[in-house]
């Protein structure tokens, strides 16, 4: 037992057992004799789970700028291929690094910068392909490729700040100037509507006004034989006259109104009617008057 030696494996891992100095055998998972004896030893172990690396790689884009892209290689090391990933590469990590720095300078200086963040898929898919042609010959299996970052210089991304900014300013003040032309519109809109149904109620009120007048004046002839019909009017609009006084007086939000009303100056009132329905009555055509009579 004293020529013996043991070593246990943990899962997911391989151990390379070499005698004397010359590859032997692999020592898997679990507990494993390692012959002293004979020259064997452990030269060295490869774990079998997925492994990430991630490579952070500055380099430029068409338009002269310069960036930082993060690139996450997920490998793992083929189980028929232990020998190869052993002993053909002496560090995998620094050789995937190598192959990764050679496709990002040779695919992002193609790009402006816009292109870069919105093509991330396809640097990252070229990545993966050139890593699997060369990598495969070393016994590693690249799972997948992740383009994690792309940062730019500081002062690049506050200028592309800026300009989002900007643009996003013009198209609320244009949404703003939208908002504010169709409150115009609809206010326009409204206004007409008010003044064209105003303007009905208005001409049917005096539609009605005259219609009441042109009654009261038959119904006052046909009872009173000794007025004419011109008295009547007057008598009609020296009453509406005095109704128009008695609103003004019942309203609380109107004016104060200076007007004489001695016993000659409500003569003077019901002469200046007179005077203004003969002076109506002369400009008036023969033929107006007729109707009026009717």
């Amino acid at each position: 037992m004293g020529n013996l030696c043991c070593t246990c494996v943990d899962t997911s891992n391989v151990k390379v057992i070499e005698r004397f100095g010359k590859f032997n055998r692999m020592a898997h998972p679990g507990f494993n004799v390692v012959c002293c004896c004979t020259g064997e030893r452990v030269a060295g172990g490869l774990s079998m789970r997925i492994q990430q690396l991630d490579v952070r790689c500055e380099t430029k884009t068409k338009d002269n700028v310069f960036v930082d892209v993060v690139v996450s290689v997920q490998y793992q090391v083929v189980r028929e291929s232990l020998y190869d990933a052993f002993y053909k590469l002496t560090d995998s990590k620094s050789q995937i690094t190598a192959y990764v720095f050679d496709e990002v300078r040779a695919t992002v200086p193609r790009m402006g910068l816009d292109d870069v963040f919105t093509a991330k898929e396809d640097i990252a898919k070229n990545v993966k392909e050139e890593l699997q042609k060369s990598m495969s010959a070393f016994g590693f299996q690249i799972i997948n490729v992740l383009v994690t970052d792309i940062e730019p210089a500081a002062k690049v991304k506050a200028a592309m700040n800026e300009i989002n900014a900007a643009q996003r300013l013009r198209l609320a003040a244009y949404e703003q100037s939208e908002a504010d032309k169709v409150r115009i519109v609809k206010a326009a809109e409204a206004d007409a509507e008010a003044k064209y149904l105003a303007g009905q109620g208005i001409a049917r009120q005096r539609q009605a006004i005259i219609s009441g007048l042109r009654e009261s004046v038959a119904s006052f002839s046909t009872e009173v034989t000794d007025v004419n019909s011109k008295e009547v009017m007057e008598l009609l609009v020296l009453t509406q006259y005095f109704d128009v006084l008695r609103d003004i007086g019942m309203s609380g939000k109107s004016n104060t109104v200076f007007m004489d009303h001695t016993p000659g100056a409500l003569g003077n009132v019901s002469s200046q009617i007179r005077e203004g329905f003969m002076q109506a009555g002369a400009a008036m055509a023969p033929g107006t008057q007729q109707a009026m009579r009717r």
